[in-house]
């Protein structure tokens, strides 16, 4: 009893769609109430579609030029509220659209009952999470372009440092930390690089699509589409609701190809910093430690980052698994795919912005890396250098593989024998001749010498993976000029309002991140003869690996 005169004391929810019927409590918290909390994220996004519907409804002649001014002002009002906090998704409110009519209607009854003229709450969540979606994606890829600038600039700090390459988890042959910290670079890029594909769905405009069916007014939809940014419209009505799920898939299968990225390197950097291989070492400030047991330094942030990259692909999961089944039109299991689609955003973000500000603070060990680069791992080494004396490379790997195996049984128990599955230099033919000319070879200079190919060991190619890293972000700065400028405007800010600075500022100070270390700036003055007192030239900066 004393649930059901809860329900009656509180407020009723104002609904779209309820003309006035009294509606079950239980039921409205059950189909909206966990919903508001998502929604309320979407609310800045949710008023600035409002005010491209307004755009479009003006152009079309489906409302006169003065309740196009009462309703811009209204919402220009509304957009305030919001960033104040005045404006909120409530309780007494079922969604955030609700809530913004409701807000408008209060205060500009005319205006706010035009509003959602031509428009259902079915492409105007559409809209939302595009807009929602396109800044936020923008603010992923520039995050995971300052990640890929401290890889490069870690690689190239790092580029002559030997350590052992794996397979299978076992030693296999010489790698260097550089090559290791370019690889994830070069994976990062090639994900930065794909959003675009997203990108061209997600820029589509699908306001006037309404349920899913269009409207029978003659609503100009490219201005709408236009005013809010959108490259274009997104055609067919009918293809905005079919494509629910498909969308919201795509964005976090993109979000999943930087987790398991991140969640790989996370997994190398627990095993190298462990004692067994002591190749990393963790800062005390970026370990945690144990209650019961004084010595421990955990790498608890790589291991959640780790389990993070996981739940990512776990919200990929449910995303294919809520709309997966359905049969076209709109349905309500779509609200669900708001919870994993910002979770997953989070998450991705949460990351991205931890490992790049950490992997400048990882501390290497020179001397472990270097010791590690002995015995089997340089096997391969020696059965190449057979080959270039001319021998045929099958009896080349046969012949060092019987002199391991020699080896590995003449030295079982030996207190100075090395570890078994060490190069047997001693029964190799040639014996002591063949040791000292390994040892020669072995050399760390030597070893990257061999090394030169393109994209190998002694030659990272740097300059080319920072020519892929500029180009990913003039892409990421146009389309941020683009979409700001566009909501600049709508809100009545023109192209240089408060969100564009922002954004603007964000994109320069990853540019400089990401030069910063990459390139040294080397300006001279030189005065040239007869001209003008003053007068200088630059001279190109000097690249360096």
């Amino acid at each position: 009893m004393s649930a059901q005169r809860t329900h009656r004391k509180r407020a009723p929810t104002t609904t779209l769609w309820s003309a006035g019927e009294a509606l079950d409590r239980q039921m409205l918290d059950y189909t909206a109430g966990e919903d508001r909390a998502w929604d309320a994220r979407l609310l800045r996004w949710d008023v600035l579609g409002s005010l491209g519907h307004v755009e479009g409804l003006a152009g079309s002649r489906l409302i006169t030029p003065a309740q196009a001014r009462r309703l811009r002002a209204g919402l220009r009002a509304a957009l305030r509220a919001a960033e104040r906090g005045t404006l909120r998704v409530d309780p007494g409110s079922e969604d955030v659209h609700t809530g913004v009519e409701t807000w408008l209607t209060r205060r500009w009854r005319d205006a706010g009952e035009r509003l959602h003229t031509a428009r259902s709450r079915n492409d105007q969540i559409a809209c939302d999470l595009r807009l929602y979606l396109k800044d936020t994606l923008l603010r992923l890829h520039d995050q995971s372009a300052q990640l890929v600038a401290e890889l490069v600039r870690f690689s190239a700090r790092h580029r002559t440092v030997l350590w052992p390459g794996y397979t299978h988890q076992r030693r296999a042959m010489p790698s260097t930390l550089g090559l290791w910290a370019a690889a994830y670079a070069e994976g990062l890029l090639d994900t930065m690089e794909s959003l675009n594909a997203v990108w061209q769905r997600l820029d589509r405009c699908p306001l006037g699509s309404a349920a899913g069916y269009g409207v029978p007014l003659p609503l100009r939809r490219e201005i709408a589409a236009r005013a809010l940014g959108f490259a274009r419209v997104e055609h067919n009505v009918a293809a905005v609701q079919a494509g629910r799920g498909k969308l919201e898939a795509a964005v976090l299968l993109w979000c999943a190809e930087l987790a398991r990225e991140l969640g790989k390197l996370s997994c190398d950097v627990i095993l190298f910093s462990a004692e067994e291989y002591g190749y990393l070492r963790l800062p005390a400030a970026l370990a945690t430690g144990s209650s019961i047991m004084p010595h421990k330094r955990n790498p608890d942030l790589f291991e959640l980052t780790r389990g993070r990259a996981a739940a990512v692909e776990a919200d990929l999961v449910a995303v294919l698994h809520i709309a997966g089944k359905l049969p076209s039109g709109y349905h309500r299991d779509f609200q669900l795919l708001k919870e994993p689609l910002l979770r997953g955003l989070d998450r991705t973000g949460q990351m991205l912005a931890m490992v790049t500000a950490v992997l400048p603070r990882l501390e290497v060990d020179r001397a472990r890396c270097a010791a590690a680069v002995s015995g089997g791992v340089l096997a391969t080494d020696e059965v190449l250098r057979r080959v270039e004396q001319g021998r045929p490379f099958r009896a080349a790997y046969r012949e060092v593989a019987a002199a391991l195996r020699t080896q590995a049984a003449a030295s079982a128990g030996a207190e100075d024998s090395p570890p078994a599955g060490a190069p047997a230099t001693r029964a190799m033919p040639g014996g002591r001749a063949v040791r000292a000319a390994a040892a020669t070879r072995a050399t760390h200079a030597a070893l990257l010498r061999r090394r030169a190919g393109l994209g190998g060991a002694g030659n990272l190619g740097l300059p080319a993976v920072r020519a892929r890293l500029r180009a990913c972000r003039r892409w990421s700065a146009s389309e941020r000029r683009r979409f700001d400028g566009a909501l600049g405007r709508l809100a009545g800010r023109g192209a240089s309002g408060r969100a564009h600075n922002a954004a603007r500022s964000r994109v320069r100070k990853g540019v400089r991140s990401s030069m910063r270390g990459s390139m040294r700036d080397s300006v001279r003055t030189r005065v040239r003869k007869g001209a003008r007192r003053g007068a200088r030239r630059r001279i190109p900066a000097r690249r360096r690996a």
